[in-house]
């Protein structure tokens, strides 16, 4: 991956908060009213959970992945580290998670050890493409709404291959594109389209078949995902000083309100896939 494309990726990510990212978590949690000495995951999830369905999806992911006590899992494209947290507190995992954006990785490892998970959740900077780990070191590699932003999707999943051990899965749940019309922008990912690499469903079943995988697992989320976004579309309009916000800028409501039109139009859909190495 360039520096320059690195660069706009983390430069998209980041709401030039460099170095005070965790201070305004802290604050608003205060605000929101929460014991940083007493927190649990759960009080985090308005802001470590910045993909559609938030956590129900990620509880719904493992439980299709048949996650089990003791998995080794990668989170590729952790972020603030929400699902690698739930992984370990509710599924007794052991979790390590890689970002693009170094300080994402450094307030997700800060957060794990708020909530008492540093011991069984670690997080460190790296690039998806190039993952700093030895054949076969996983039993799952696990990914939500980051092939968004990587154009060789050939090379990240085959790379998320690599690293899961003979008969390990990849659990991947990702807006893809739905018909050929061209994306409303902003939306959460990009803000103008030059970090956005949308592929249809079938050409990521066509990928991932050519690679040797066996798909257990492939469904359409789409309606889950308009339904969502219907029934929180109030709460939307008055987020907690928790929020993706602390992220995106002010622009997240134009971001929420293009994804929820390019979901409603069909031009964006969402896929849930699990995978399992031969």
């Amino acid at each position: 991956m360039s520096d320059e494309f690195q660069s706009g990726v983390e430069q998209h990510w980041y709401d030039g908060a460099r170095g005070q990212l965790i201070e305004r978590i802290g604050s608003a949690l205060i605000d929101d009213g929460k014991d940083l000495d007493r927190l649990t995951i759960d009080d985090l999830t308005s802001v470590d959970e910045f993909h559609i369905r938030g956590r129900e999806a990620t509880s719904e992911l493992a439980s299709l992945a048949a996650i089990k006590k003791g998995d080794r899992v990668l989170d590729v494209g952790s972020g603030l580290g929400g699902p690698a947290r739930y992984l370990a507190a509710e599924h007794g995992c052991d979790v390590t998670g890689i970002d693009l954006t170094a300080e994402y990785c450094d307030v997700a490892n800060t957060l794990a050890q708020w909530v008492g998970l540093a011991d069984r959740v670690k997080h460190r900077q790296a690039d998806a493409l190039e993952l700093p780990f030895e054949d076969e070191s996983f039993d799952v590699a696990w990914t939500q709404h980051i092939s968004m932003n990587i154009s060789n999707k050939n090379a990240f999943f085959a790379e998320m291959q690599r690293v899961v051990r003979p008969g390990g899965k990849l659990v991947i749940y990702d807006p893809v594109k739905g018909d050929d019309r061209p994306l409303e922008f902003p939306v959460p990912w990009s803000r103008d389209g030059r970090i956005s690499f949308l592929i249809k469903a079938e050409e990521t079943r066509q990928i991932l078949e050519s690679q040797g995988l066996d798909l257990i697992e492939w469904y359409d989320a789409s309606e889950k995902s308009r339904w969502w976004f219907a029934a929180n579309a109030e709460r939307a309009q008055k987020p907690s000083a928790l929020g993706i916000q602390l992220l995106l800028g002010d622009e997240w409501r134009v971001m929420a309100a293009n994804m929820v039109k390019n979901l409603a139009e069909g031009r964006i859909a969402v896929i849930q896939v699990v995978a399992r190495r031969r």
